[in-house]
């Protein structure tokens, strides 16, 4: 599953999130994968696409972050998956 996940920074900036991210890397959890990333040209929300097999997996990621960011993760689809003809 495709997973787009909005994360405002909690202090405004990603300060904090860059420090720890540096020390940590992402703190993936097993079965998690980065796709792509972008950060909002004010520095302040990041979004990321990323795969996993169930939100759980996403969730328990995020946990290890939720003290620095806050969440909105929201599964999506490819558009070619989405448009594509259904059987």
């Amino acid at each position: 599953m495709l997973f787009m996940v909005i994360e405002p920074f909690k202090d405004g900036d990603g300060k904090l999130v860059g420090e720890r991210f540096k020390r940590h890397g992402r703190m993936l959890p097993e079965g998690v994968t980065y796709d792509a990333s972008w950060v909002d040209s004010a520095g302040g929300r990041c979004f990321q696409l990323m795969e996993a097999p169930s939100m759980d997996l996403i969730t328990t990621w995020a946990n290890r972050w939720d003290d620095l960011i806050d969440f909105e993760i929201v599964p999506v689809l490819t558009s070619a998956e989405f448009w594509s003809p259904k059987a």
